[in-house]
């Protein structure tokens, strides 16, 4: 057997712990065709078609091809075939019912290829005008030309193929008539702009940014370091040491962007005497830029906390920035986290408050939550609560507080606390111990008493876990990208709580686990003891790859 399985849909290795299944080694592309036919335009307005691909067609590295795009795989990108071949090329800024010129960049173990994308030759059905001038070259809503019905649309096929080609669920049984269709429909998001909570912009040596040429009639772009422009923005797609300008986003709150516009018309005074830290030479000062909004529990109004990442405490040299931007009333905290590591990470060793209070709050499902620099918030917070509200749904809790609640990988307790109200305990479970701090704090915030956080590995559980709490009547998990590890799904299988509730952020490894849950693992010898009853795709992040899953298991 293969060490390990490459697919495109998932855009890399599904390692053990988070291994594909050896019955589903094939490659699982979401190649749904689009819906409805688009408007054929007159022949003379289409550029010549290039020959049919001779059988069993394989590009070339270097080769221009003409490609038609599909549908949207991992991390957005378009899942494309050259006409008459079964051959996948995966291309960024492709759009379903897109024709397109693509120049072939990477082949991947002779499975699939990445190409990219020269221009568009025939747009897609269900083309807008992106709002932000930066959509095509930052990557961090990549989907922003594409209409938002269309974006929720392929993001539900795509949880629908994962859990046929991963999860091997019958898709008769995944969507059967509603209401008993295991496949519920795909839970929008009402604002599509101005959701983001958080925001961390970096400071670069250097602007990057993309020149457009003509080349042999094709447009061709071009990455360009501008050697002598400081840059404050976004990471280029795939560079840790290229950062795009950027003077406003529209994903983070409208005070957000004041903020990020007075910082801009700031810093880069030469009297200030503010350097932007070197990724390389490891020299600089100012690192990242971190926007957080809460809401004031008492008004409502939005509190905007400032974190600058510095290379060094120097608080001197931040203050004319700190002036100028406590003039925006909704900022009421300036937190200065010092990270003297040569790591491009935001977290610092030391924190220091520079203004205001040192933490802003949020509300969630009627709770308080206490937000510090550091600490770990559902991003969007208006989608986090329809969110959590299927997951209470999805619980079933009875309510008469007889019932025990396990969360797996709580972050800082936020689905645990909102369901403890109705439970007689809830145990939850978190490797990071400043997440675990933020829950024991936020439990006491909330004066709720039946609430204990464990600091634990969950991929590195022994013989003795589960025994410091009574067995779960309901199990929540939460696991971050990478899924749960075979050690946990092997005790789940053991335990054999009535429900389980699993909460995912990656649709693909999300499918594999179930898979594991209801179906077993045969060269583990584990059987699976579950049955699944519905899962629901919820879009938290328009605009982005993203897709969130409430799925519901049900002992057998």
């Amino acid at each position: 057997m293969a060490a390990h399985a490459v697919s495109p849909l998932t855009g890399g290795l599904l390692r053990r712990g988070v291994t594909l299944h050896p019955r589903r080694r094939l490659l699982a592309v979401a190649a749904v065709a689009p819906e409805a036919p688009a408007p054929t335009p007159a022949p003379s307005q289409l550029p010549p078609s290039p020959a049919p691909p001779r059988k069993g067609y394989y590009p070339k590295r270097g080769e221009t091809v003409e490609l038609s795009c599909e549908a949207l795989a991992f991390k957005g990108k378009g899942v494309c075939k050259v006409a008459g071949s079964t051959f996948v090329l995966l291309c960024d800024g492709a759009l379903p019912g897109e024709r397109l010129l693509a120049r072939v960049r990477r082949l991947r173990r002779g499975a699939f290829a990445e190409a990219a994308k020269l221009r568009t030759l025939e747009p897609h059905h269900d083309a807008v005008e992106a709002p932000c001038p930066l959509a095509a070259d930052c990557g961090g809503c990549k989907t922003q030309s594409l209409a938002y019905a269309a974006q929720i649309r392929h993001k539900h096929l795509q949880v629908r193929d994962l859990l046929v080609n991963f999860g091997k669920f019958d898709p008769k049984l995944l969507e059967s008539s509603e209401p008993d269709a295991i496949l519920k429909p795909i839970v929008p998001c009402d604002e599509i702009f101005r959701y983001r909570n958080k925001m961390e912009f970096s400071f670069g040596t250097k602007r990057w940014m993309q020149r457009v040429w003509k080349e042999e009639e094709e447009v061709v772009k071009e990455e360009v370091n501008e050697a002598d422009g400081y840059a404050l923005g976004l990471h280029a797609p795939g560079f840790f040491d290229k950062v795009l300008h950027v003077e406003k986003c529209f994903l983070q709150s409208e005070p957000a962007d004041k903020v990020l516009a007075v910082v801009q018309e700031t810093w880069m005074d030469p009297a200030l005497r503010l350097t932007p830290y070197d990724v390389h030479k490891h020299v600089g000062f100012l690192k990242h830029l971190m926007i957080r909004t809460g809401r004031n529990i008492s008004t409502g109004t939005p509190e905007v906390m400032v974190n600058f990442v510095t290379s060094c405490y120097k608080p001197d040299l931040l203050m004319p920035l700190v002036d100028n931007i406590t003039k925006i009333p909704e900022v009421v905290s300036v937190i200065n986290n010092v990270n003297t590591s040569v790591g491009n990470t935001s977290v610092g060793e030391q924190e220091y408050t520079l203004y205001g209070k040192p933490n802003i709050t949020e509300m969630l499902r009627g709770l308080t939550f206490q937000i510090s620099a550091n600490s770990f918030f559902q991003t969007n917070t208006k989608q986090a609560d329809v969110l959590y509200k299927l997951i209470e749904a999805s619980a079933r809790l009875k309510g008469d507080g007889s019932e025990i609640v396990l969360d797996l990988f709580c972050g800082t307790g936020t689905i645990g606390l909102t369901l403890a109200r109705r439970a007689k305990h809830v145990y939850g479970y978190e490797v990071v111990p400043e997440a675990i701090a933020d829950a024991r704090k936020n439990a006491k915030l909330n004066g709720i008493n039946n609430a204990t956080f464990v600091q634990g590995d969950l991929n590195k559980i022994n013989e003795s876990f589960g025994k410091e709490f009574p067995k779960p009547d309901i199990i929540i998990s939460d696991p971050n990208r990478p899924g749960m590890h075979m050690k946990l799904i092997k005790w789940l299988l053991e335990v054999k709580a009535p429900r389980i509730v699993y909460v995912s952020c990656n649709p693909a490894t999300c499918a594999r686990d179930l898979d594991y849950l209801c179906h077993g693992v045969e060269e583990k010898d584990l059987g699976g003891c579950y049955e699944l009853k519905s899962v629901i795709p919820v879009d938290m992040f328009p605009h982005t790859p993203h897709i969130e899953c409430v799925c519901l298991l049900e002992l057998r």
